[in-house]
């Protein structure tokens, strides 16, 4: 079945970086755009960045550009979310989602940012 297991979250310091990781299966995912949402408590949850299937192009939110980065890896069905110089203000929950003709959610893993 379709899996999209998410891992790296935990707390780091304000200026710190952390790397999220995505684990895909269960669909052919070279095929699929690879995306990372987050929701901070009490707000929608928003789009922060996006890749597309064979990884040639990338777009982020205004928030985060120059701060993150998205990769990923098809041979390894491996997506990646290296973020820099981390605020307050991306304490969130993120979410890696996989968007084609179907549209694939992980469970989320916690970011939060606080000294």
């Amino acid at each position: 079945q379709v899996q999209l297991v998410e891992s790296g979250g935990g707390l780091v310091q304000p200026g710190g970086s952390l790397r999220l990781s995505c684990a895909a299966s269960g669909f052919p995912f070279s095929f699929y755009a690879m995306n990372w949402y987050r929701q901070a408590p009490g707000k929608t949850r928003e789009l922060v960045a996006r890749i597309t299937g064979s990884g040639s192009s990338t777009n982020y939110a205004d928030s985060v550009k120059g701060r993150f980065t998205l990769s990923r890896d098809n041979a390894k069905n491996m997506v990646y979310l290296q973020m820099n110089s981390l605020k307050p203000e991306d304490t969130a929950v993120y979410y890696c989602n996989a968007n084609d003709v179907n549209n694939y959610w992980g469970q989320g893993t916690q970011v939060p940012v606080s000294s």
